[in-house]
């Protein structure tokens, strides 16, 4: 399990986000050397967890619980197959695009070492929205992508660091529950009696 890259996006001006200067930072791409991670801050106020990379639309995105946005090669490339074309590493907007990682099927607490320094750990799906698929120009997108139910992973910073392309990726610990971003995200999105099975299974 590695990083294939560490990608950050810089602000852009577009027509097809609703933020309140037209502004986004999604277009990501891959970066050479290392990249400084760190908690941003509460929601509102921080931005990403990777220096360098610009959240514009804070109202929706960025702040601990958002601070690192990855995704699985392997997801990508069962989307260009779909869509019959090539998606380069950062085409999603995340910042990490790792390989042999199964992003959308980690357990949401799960941590993850990556390189010598940096701690992760799980926190959420990424939930799509319209600025997302104005950038992938394709119709129906954000339908598309929720009902695939792969939306990758977003992550909280725990220790740390700096990290960058061909670094390892390590599991340290696995929460004593099953619930995956994958069972999260359809719990949110496609498939809401799923909370309250859960609930009735679990407690509380």
């Amino acid at each position: 399990m590695r990083l294939l890259s560490v990608n950050v996006g810089h602000a852009r001006a577009v027509a097809y986000t609703d933020q309140p200067q037209g502004l986004t930072g999604i277009d990501k791409q891959p970066v050479d050397g290392a990249v400084r991670v760190a908690a941003p801050g509460p929601k509102g106020a921080g931005g990403s967890g990777l220096a360098g990379d610009t959240v514009c639309d804070r109202r929706h995105h960025g702040g601990d619980d958002q601070a690192v946005y990855a995704v699985a090669r392997e997801d990508l490339d069962d989307w260009e197959r779909e869509l019959t074309r090539p998606l380069a590493n950062g085409v999603f907007g995340e910042n990490l695009t790792t390989e042999g990682v199964d992003v959308s099927g980690a357990l949401v607490g799960e941590r993850w070492r990556v390189g010598s320094e940096v701690v992760l750990e799980v926190s959420s799906g990424r939930i799509p929205c319209y600025t997302f698929q104005g950038h992938m120009g394709e119709r129906r997108w954000v339908r598309r992508f929720t009902q695939k139910g792969a939306s990758g992973a977003y992550l909280r910073v725990i220790e740390p660091g700096e990290i960058r392309a061909g670094d390892p990726v390590e599991i340290v610990h696995r929460p004593d529950h099953d619930v995956t971003v994958a069972l999260l995200f359809r719990a949110i999105t496609t498939e809401r009696e799923l909370c309250l099975l859960y609930t009735s299974k679990h407690g509380g």
